[in-house]
């Protein structure tokens, strides 16, 4: 998923754009009405972050641009105000949602996937990796035509690797984005886990879709063009 931040304070921007990068959304950013209008109607975008006080043109004048051209993106709202009267404004203007300042980061994250889980966004909703399939609305998983059953955190742990095909991931960033820890514990969690994965979603004989990394950490490996 690919997630279009239009914020100017760079600090902010950093900020969410690690965050997000850490559970597995690809971020770029514009730091001006003018540029989000540009990239939110003419490139590959799943979601806006929209601020709304903006330089250039408002965040409610871009808001406005966008559902001209693209009027099912899912766009989020990042306001200041937190007023009823600011809220319905930002509502009426188009906005799919509105989160004020300051927020959690949680809360964000759980705003974004029930906007990118909605029925009208269908392709938000599947996760593909060579034969591999994961439906996020239903928690279902196939390796070609076979289901594959998984506990909530296999689940869970399977999607970040499968948001972040073919790149090193530590211990320490799967330990920040699927069990919340800010630091390694000194706890074999994760290596359990992929152990449960590898038993579930490999086949016998074939090599591993999740590769050990000695001293680095894993990285998810899927077949291109795996048919079984």
């Amino acid at each position: 998923m690919r997630i279009l931040i239009v914020e100017d304070e760079p600090a902010i921007v950093e900020a969410l754009k690690s965050g997000l990068t850490a559970h597995g959304y690809r971020c770029i950013s514009v730091d001006n009405g003018e540029d989000a209008v540009l990239r939110a109607t003419t490139e590959e975008v799943d979601l806006v972050l929209l601020d709304l006080m903006l330089p250039g043109i408002d965040g409610r004048t871009v808001l406005n641009r966008i559902r001209v051209r693209r009027p099912d993106l899912p766009v989020l709202v990042l306001t200041a105000r937190d007023d009823l009267a600011s809220k319905v404004s930002v509502l009426d203007s188009g906005a799919d949602d509105y989160l004020t300042k300051p927020f959690a980061f949680e809360e964000l994250l759980a705003r974004i996937r029930a906007l990118l889980r909605r029925p009208d966004q269908p392709q938000a909703n599947l996760i593909e990796a060579g034969e591999l399939r994961m439906d996020l609305l239903s928690h279902r998983v196939w390796r070609g035509g076979e289901q594959i059953e998984l506990s909530s955190r296999e689940f869970d742990l399977l999607e970040y690797f499968m948001r972040h095909p073919r790149q090193l991931l530590s211990r320490q960033q799967i330990l920040s984005s699927i069990w919340n820890y800010s630091f390694d514990p000194g706890t074999n969690v994760v290596d359990v886990y992929v152990g449960y994965l590898r038993k579930k979603i490999d086949r016998p004989g074939a090599p591993t879709l999740i590769t050990t990394v000695r001293g680095a950490g894993y990285r998810f490996d899927p077949p291109a063009g795996d048919s079984g």
